[in-house]
Formats: structure tokens, C-alpha cells, sequence
């Protein structure tokens, strides 16, 4: 398989480098290749001036435009960390100026040579840079900078000094060798370098530390005459170790302040992508990433929704709480059929989509302080991780929806079959007795016309209570407000046992109430409706001459209801599965005719909709009891 091209060009603040990025971008053209544009950041980068920052800015703004992935790294050699970069990032092809090959003071090697060792295979393509030679002098040295230290800086340089020399001459006191206090003068360089962050308070401090121990620890003192030539010696080793010592100092600081926000920055990023994991709301997802965006960039981030508006927006602590102005970017979002990024009023903003679906926008405010390009590629990055997140949640919302849905239309599906089912019977008897009483030639006598409109009346009630239950249920799926009032459990107990008084011959059917009232705050149809079911329940699966006993008590949890019977009890593998809607068990007694399996599902939900459970527990000796428990009410008397 060939190894796909990748074309590198080198960003820098350049008026030429312009002419450099377009050159890189027809070649990686040429070659279909992939194309990045590298910028690596220095120490000498505080010290730029606008103009030159404005012209970076703008630089890395073309490379972009010509379809460049931007990249930023740290560090002071920047010939060993473009050559880094494009041997871990397999790059082919280096684009770059001339101006960027010179070699430096010590005789470091030019980028081409380092290239060439570090990575054999990288070609390297020079674009002779006239105009860094002749009209533009790279003001990155920071020479005007660091010659003007503050004075903060140069308090810590003349206390430093002060303190070392104070040490010396108590080492000097203490008759220690010349050696000690030589290393105190080199340890006070170093101690220079890391508070006062200066380089020119590094050099005076090393010059000073020469200046001061020759007047006032070598012989002759109080003069910068020296009586020996190896004096002259121990002073320059003393001054370039100094010297050596701070500029040491300022790389180690210098990585380590880098090191340090890389490594927050690759925290917080693994917070983010950790926490968009764990949501699951839309909503909480665009504020999750807000917050995160706050900490990376430390910028006012605003978030516009597709569907719902302008979020709040969320500022960081030395935010002036301006207001956003996102009329157009409203407009904007609205239009978009994709991903894309604007400019508008001072912030950023940037599409949360995936492909065609666009669920919202992110901004930060740009201000004074414009967006760096590792700034907008950690934005996008983020705003790119809300994205999938986003699509992941409307993924699943979608399969749940679906999922719901697959449910409910089998469930629809098994009530219509059970219904169809389960009316014919009724119906085709109601339809048989009446045409006999109807049509019959002869006047039946009177106990078969008793047995007749008896056996109508019976079928009759069985569908009303059907029907009862499918109001029920469609009710719930409504999700109708429930009707709370305040009943007597006792009148709640008395209505069902009057409801099935018919059906309930051959049974003894009782009531076990306290002597005391007791008050319950429920829905009083539909807590009749289950008591009625429950009874009902029990009279089918328990032979006749059985004894089904209603009772209501106080508890600690509130008030508890029982249906008891003792038939032959339901076994623990099937306690639960007898709550499920159109199960109607396995049990030769009850008419599976009657038996459409709604009944006890629909209980369960009656009583959870009421902040209760319903559960069936063993009888004793035998037979089963349903036992649900509701809260107690209160009733107010007037006078």
C-alpha cells in the first residue's frame, strides 16, 4: 500500500510566510496529500509586538482557508521541534523559508540538516523568503522587552544580590573557603532567574555577583584590583557559569509553566469527555460543555439551542457580565445545514452538528484578547465532542422511541386479539339467550327463565367490568391528573363487595374493619376499581366455598388494604409474572374465556400512580393475599 503524502508548512509571523502557505497548499494539491500548517511557540512569543501578532493571526486564518489542520507546539529549539513533530506525525514533504535555515550563534544546526537526521525521509522544499531578509527583521528576540524589567523584577535582583552577599561574608566570618561563597553568588543567579523572570536581571545579577565578590572578598578589597592572574580566571568561569546557570533556569521554567497548562488542559479535556458521556438531556449536555469551555479558554461562552433559543449564558469570574447580542447568530443557526463557524459582534461561534443535523451553537467572546489557533482548535475540539454526544443521545432517544413504540403496538396488537377473543363468547351467549326468549315458540317456564337472564345479566357484568378496565387503562396512558379525595376505607370496602354481591354466590365473601375510622386520600374510582379487581381476581381462581376476606388496618407505612382467600395460593416463580398485563396463568379453575389478564397490571399501576406498591404474599395455612398500602388523609372539620 503507498504511503499516503503529507505536506508540513511552517507558520511564523512573517510578512512572506503568506506566499510560503500558498505554495505548500498547490503542492499538497498536487500530491492529494494532507496538509498541515505547524507554528511552534517560544519563549521569546510574550515579547512579540501587535504587528506581529496581527500578521500570525492572519497567517494561520489563510493556511486554514487553504484547508490547512493548524498545530501548535511548545519549546525553544524550534528546528528540533518541527523535526519532532514531523517524524511522529508521519509528514513527507517540509515547506518552509529560507529565513528559517540561518544558523544560530552557537553553531546550531540548520533546520535541513536536523530534519535530515531526525527523519531520512522527509523532503525538504525551501521558499526563498526575500522579504525577512531585507524590509522585515523578526522582533521575537524580545531584546526591547527584556532591556525594560519591572520593578518588581528588579527589587528581587538587588534583594537576592543583598542576601547572597549577606551569607558570604558570614562564610567569610566563619573563615570558609573562597569556594562556598563563589557557589552562594552562582546559587543567588539561579534564584534570580526562577522569581524575577527577567533575562536582563539574570545577566546584571551575574555581572553584579562578579563585580561585588571581587571588591569585597578578594585581596585587595574594596577595589577591582586583583593581585593574582588566576583571579581573573576564577571570575569569567564564575560569570559564564552565572550566565549559564539563568538561561538554564528560564528553559526549565519556561517547560515546565508549558508542561503544567498542557496538562490542565489535557485534564479538563478528559473532564469533558467524561462528562458528556454521562449525560443524557440535551440540555444539561450544552451546559456541561459551556462550563468546560469556561475552564479551558477562561472566556465568556454563550450557547444558542436549534429548537429552543438562547441558553444563559456563562461567564468566568472576571467576566464584565456584558450581555451577548445573538440576533445574528440566531438567523445564521437557523439557516445551517451543517457544521460551519462565524464571526459575529465579537464572538466565536461554532455549530454543534454531525453530517446534515445541526442541534445548536456554541460562542466565546473574543474581546480583546483574540483567539489563539490552539484556543480554536481546543474550541472546536470540544464543541466537536458535544456533537457526537448530542448525536449519541438523539441516537438513543430515537431507538427508545422506536423501541417504546414496537411496544406499545404489540401490546395493542395482543389487547385486540385478546378482546376479539374474549368478547365472542359473552356476546354469542347475550345474542343466543335473547333470540331464544325472543323467538322460542313455547313460554319457557319460570326457573329456565330465571337461569336465562341470569346467565344474560352474568355475561353482561363481565363486560362491563372489561370495559371498566380498558377506561382505566386508557386513562393512566393519558396521564390524566389523578382526582384525590378524601375517602372512608371502610365505604371503599363496602362499594366493591356491593359491586360483586351477584357474583359472589357460593363464596364468603367478609369485611375486617377497625372500630375507628380511617381516612385515605386517593382517587376513589380508580382504588374501587382495583379493590373490585382484586375480589374479582380471587373469586375466579379459588373454587367455590372459599372465604375471601377484605380488610383495612393502620401501619407505619400508612394504610394497609388486603384481599385475602384460601384457594390454592399462587407459587413464588409466578408472583410476579401474574402482575403482567395479559398473563392469565395456568389454573383449571378459573374460565379462560374470562380471563383477559388485565386485571392486576392494571392494579399495580392504580397503586404506584399513588405512591404505593401492590404485592401477593402466602396465606396460611393456604391461598394467597394481595396487600397494597396508600396514604392516610386528614379531614378538616368546620363548625
Amino acid at each position: 500500500m503507498d504511503r499516503q503524502e503529507h505536506v508540513l508548512v511552517c507558520l511564523s509571523a512573517s510578512p512572506s510566510n503568506a506566499r510560503i502557505i500558498e505554495t505548500a497548499a498547490r503542492m499538497a494539491r498536487a500530491f492529494d496529500a494532507q496538509f498541515t500548517a505547524l507554528y511552534v511557540s517560544t519563549p521569546d512569543d510574550s515579547a512579540m509586538t501587535e504587528e506581529d501578532k496581527a500578521r500570525l493571526r492572519s497567517n494561520i486564518a489563510l493556511s486554514e482557508q487553504c484547508g490547512a489542520t493548524v498545530a501548535t507546539v511548545y519549546g525553544d529549539d524550534v528546528s528540533s521541534r518541527i523535526a519532532e513533530y514531523a517524524r511522529l506525525s508521519r509528514v513527507t514533504k517540509v515547506v518552509l523559508g529560507r529565513s528559517s535555515v540561518k544558523r544560530r550563534l552557537f553553531g546550531n544546526k540548520p533546520l535541513t540538516d536536523k530534519l535530515t537526521e531526525i527523519a531520512p525521509d522527509i523532503e525538504v522544499h525551501i521558499i526563498p523568503d526575500v522579504a525577512a531578509d531585507t524590509r522585515y527583521t523578526r522582533r521575537v528576540s524580545g531584546l526591547v522587552r527584556r532591556l525594560l524589567p519591572d520593578w518588581k523584577a528588579i527589587l528581587i535582583t538587588v534583594g537576592v544580590l543583598a542576601a547572597a552577599t549577606g551569607v558570604g561574608m558570614l562564610f567569610a566570618y566563619l573563615h570558609l573557603t573562597e569556594a562556598n561563597i563563589i557557589a552562594m553568588y552562582v546559587l543567588s543567579v539561579l534564584i534570580t532567574a526562577i522569581c524575577a523572570k527577567n533575562y536582563v536581571c539574570d545577566v546584571v545579577s551575574a555581572i553584579a555577583d562578579v563585580l561585588v565578590y571581587n571588591v569585597l572578598f578578594v585581596e585587595p578589597r574594596f577595589s577591582l584590583r586583583v593581585s593574582e592572574v588566576g583571579t581573573y580566571v576564577t571570575f569569567l568561569i564564575m560569570l559564564i557559569a552565572s550566565l549559564i546557570t539563568g538561561a538554564l533556569a528560564h528553559r526549565l521554567q519556561y517547560t515546565a509553566e508549558k508542561s503544567a497548562r498542557s496538562a490542565y488542559r489535557t485534564k479538563v479535556l478528559f473532564d469533558t469527555d467524561r462528562l458528556l458521556r454521562q449525560q443524557t438531556d440535551p440540555g444539561e449536555l450544552l451546559d456541561t460543555t459551556a462550563r468546560q469551555l469556561v475552564q479551558l479558554l477562561d472566556r465568556d461562552v454563550v450557547v444558542l439551542a436549534r429548537a429552543g433559543g438562547v441558553a444563559e449564558p456563562f461567564f468566568t469570574d472576571y467576566s464584565d457580565g456584558k450581555p451577548f447580542d445573538t440576533a445574528a447568530a440566531m438567523q445564521w443557526l437557523a439557516d445551517m445545514q451543517g457544521g460551519g463557524d462565524m464571526e459575529s459582534e465579537g464572538v466565536l461561534y461554532s455549530t454543534v452538528a454531525v453530517d446534515d443535523r445541526v442541534y445548536g451553537a456554541v460562542g466565546v467572546r473574543i474581546g480583546n484578547r483574540p483567539v489563539e489557533s490552539l484556543e480554536k482548535s481546543i474550541f472546536q475540539s470540544v464543541v466537536g465532542e458535544c456533537a457526537l454526544a448530542m448525536d449519541n443521545v438523539h441516537s438513543r432517544q430515537e431507538k427508545e422511541q422506536a423501541s417504546l413504540d414496537a411496544q406499545r403496538e404489540q401490546m395493542r396488537a395482543n389487547m385486540l386479539r385478546a378482546i376479539s377473543h374474549d368478547l365472542r363468547t359473552p356476546l354469542t351467549a347475550i345474542a343466543g339467550n335473547a333470540d331464544f326468549l325472543l323467538n322460542s315458540p313455547a313460554k319457557p317456564d319460570e326457573d329456565t327463565l330465571r337461569q336465562l337472564l341470569s346467565d344474560i345479566y352474568d355475561d353482561s357484568m363481565w363486560l362491563y367490568a372489561l370495559v371498566e378496565n380498558l377506561l382505566a387503562v386508557t386513562r393512566l396512558n393519558g396521564a390524566v391528573q389523578l382526582n384525590f379525595t378524601c375517602e372512608s376505607a371502610e365505604e371503599l370496602i363496602d362499594g366493591a363487595m356491593k359491586r360483586l354481591h351477584r357474583r359472589s354466590d357460593g363464596y364468603t365473601l367478609t369485611k375486617r374493619v377497625p372500630d375507628s375510622p380511617i381516612i385515605v386520600k386517593v382517587d376513589t374510582r380508580l382504588i374501587l376499581q382495583v379493590l373490585v379487581n382484586l375480589v374479582d381476581n380471587a373469586l375466579k381462581y379459588t373454587p367455590p366455598g372459599s372465604h375471601i376476606v377484605l380488610s383495612v388496618q393502620r401501619t407505619d407505612e400508612g394504610v394497609e388494604f388486603c384481599v385475602a382467600d384460601d384457594g390454592a395460593g399462587i407459587p413464588d416463580e409466578l408472583k410476579e409474572k401474574v402482575f403482567e398485563m395479559f398473563y392469565t396463568g395456568d389454573n383449571g379453575i378459573a374460565d379462560s374465556r374470562r380471563s383477559l389478564g388485565l386485571g392486576l397490571a392494571l392494579c399495580r399501576t392504580i397503586v404506584e400512580a399513588h405512591g404505593g406498591r401492590l404485592n401477593v404474599l402466602d396465606n396460611e395455612p393456604h391461598g394467597a393475599v394481595f396487600r397494597f398500602v396508600l396514604p392516610e388523609g386528614e379531614v378538616t372539620v368546620n363548625e
